[in-house]
């Protein structure tokens, strides 16, 4: 187990360095950052990503979260400042997708209908924003949850739902969430 962590932590650290020096220079991070993970059938899966605020920095101005900060019907980075990193140990089926063991950016296509995409990218080491199609692995059907308490900050989770996971994202008063198992 410690082998397989500190092989994990190796991997993170080579990926978050080779991010590259222009965008680490022209670019500064607005909003806190936060690693998540959890092992699922002896695979380590992790998230490391921003966590911006339902308010403007530097303000008390609330910001429309859904259809506003977070556009219907465009790609969103998934986060604030760096791209979102889903790093996974082993492979897994995430929402019906098998995704390799490896480093994969993470994006979100919501639409003004409540559904959206979880769009896992093979382009990693970039500023959130960059984007680019030909780059996708997949892009997996979430399910949206309305949720009874607002969530101010932007929020990742990775929870055990036996006999696999479910990555859930949070923000304002919406949830979107899929499921995952460890592959075969």
């Amino acid at each position: 187990m410690k082998k397989s962590l500190c092989l994990l932590a190796v991997l993170a650290t080579v990926l978050l360095g080779t991010l590259p020096f222009s965008a680490q220079a022209q670019q500064k991070r607005l909003s806190p950052h936060e690693t998540i993970s959890t092992v699922v059938s002896g695979g380590r899966v992790m998230i490391v990503y921003g966590r911006p605020y339902t308010t403007k920095p530097g303000t008390t101005a609330a910001r429309k979260i859904w259809g506003g900060l977070v556009p219907y019907d465009k790609v969103w980075r998934l986060g604030a400042d760096e791209a979102t990193i889903l790093i996974t140990q082993k492979a897994i089926i995430l929402g019906g997708t098998t995704v390799p063991a490896g480093a994969y950016t993470l994006f979100l296509l919501p639409a003004a209908d409540g559904t959206a995409k979880l769009i896992i990218s093979k382009q990693v080491g970039q500023w959130g924003e960059e984007y680019d199609p030909a780059s996708d692995l997949a892009r997996v059907d979430l399910t949206k949850t309305d949720l009874s308490q607002p969530v101010n900050q932007f929020t990742i989770a990775i929870a055990k739902n036996p006999p696999g996971g479910r990555l859930t994202v949070s923000w304002e008063n919406t949830a979107y969430s899929a499921t995952f198992i460890a592959a075969p």
